[in-house]
């Protein structure tokens, strides 16, 4: 059996990335109810606020689902780990810091742990303080990346070969070709954002989905600042990108958090803030169910694999 399908419980080797403050039930309900693991994003929500959430998932689905803590990011890091035991939240994805203080206490409790890695090192670190698997990220995803920018058709095969615990590819998939093509390098299973983002169960507007559908371009910004992100090309990012060399790093981070996230993804006021998206908005044309994305991926690598004709 797949290793990533058995350690975490699910029917299909397919995760939701964490989606930061724009997080919401019904997604990870979807995605958990789809045979997926759906994942709660922590951002720099309120403990409360999770704590609600939570909740909300459990009266929608009683299949696992996940949240991701960025550990230097979250202001409440104490607090939320203390909600996570109480809650008995199944899964845990640690990113954007240090992991190894909180793997052991984690599993200690029955929790399965996650780590989201940019390089062999950083994995092979989370492999011997005991995390159960790694997602490694390519710099095609959307949001927050490493400032590394090592691709993900490089960046899996390197850690495939450096741990022994299952990898997860993140970045630049959202189709059968790529949920194949990151097995054939060495990845048990695949980790999505921006095409579930582009799906009839996100909550979320209207304005974004219909500008992944149109725009297939996204720009990297804030390099100036060793703060790589990947967003779509909007009018707003495009300004960013222009003005960031004269920017304070202030004003940068004003222009790129997570109230300016909120803007555009959740109010749909893209000239008031920006939208996280992965290059693999390039091959996205419809909204379909989470249902129905997942099957077809599936579906849809079954028959690459199965026509395969290569001779060497």
């Amino acid at each position: 059996m797949n290793e990533v399908v058995q350690t975490l419980g699910i029917k299909t080797p397919i995760i939701q990335g964490g989606m930061g403050n724009i997080s919401h039930a019904a997604l990870t309900a979807s995605v958990s109810e789809a045979g997926g693991l759906g994942t709660i994003g922590a951002g720099t929500m309120s403990v409360n606020k999770i704590e609600e959430i939570i909740r909300e998932i459990r009266v929608l689905t009683d299949k696992p689902f996940a949240i991701n803590v960025p550990l230097t990011v979250h202001p409440e890091v104490k607090q939320l780990f203390s909600l996570i035991l109480k809650e008995k939240v199944p899964v845990v994805s640690l990113s954007a810091g240090n992991p190894a203080p909180y793997i052991q206490p984690l599993k200690e409790e029955g929790i399965k742990v996650i780590c989201v890695v940019a390089n062999p090192k950083q994995a092979k670190k989370a492999e011997a303080h005991g995390a159960d698997i790694v997602v490694a990220e390519g710099y095609e995803a959307a949001g927050i990346n490493s400032v590394e920018e090592r691709t993900t058709f490089t960046l899996i095969p390197a850690v495939a070969s450096a741990v022994n615990i299952p990898v997860i590819a993140a970045g630049g998939v959202g189709d059968g070709r790529g949920l194949l093509a990151a097995f054939a390098l060495g990845a048990q299973g695949v980790q999505l954002g921006t095409r579930l983002v582009a799906t009839k169960d996100a909550k979320l507007h209207d304005n974004y989905k219909q500008a992944l559908l149109e725009q297939t371009e996204t720009v990297i910004t804030g390099r100036p600042f060793h703060k790589v992100r990947r967003l779509l090309k909007t009018d707003y990012a495009e300004e960013l990108l222009a003005n960031q060399e004269r920017m304070k790093p202030e004003e940068f981070d004003e222009k790129t958090n997570e109230d300016r996230h909120i803007k555009g993804a959740v109010e749909g006021k893209l000239k008031e803030g920006h939208l996280n998206a992965g290059q693999v908005t390039s091959i996205i044309n419809d909204l379909p169910t989470v249902e129905e994305l997942f099957r077809r991926m599936e579906k849809e690598a079954q028959e690459i694999y199965k026509n395969m004709h290569i001779n060497f």
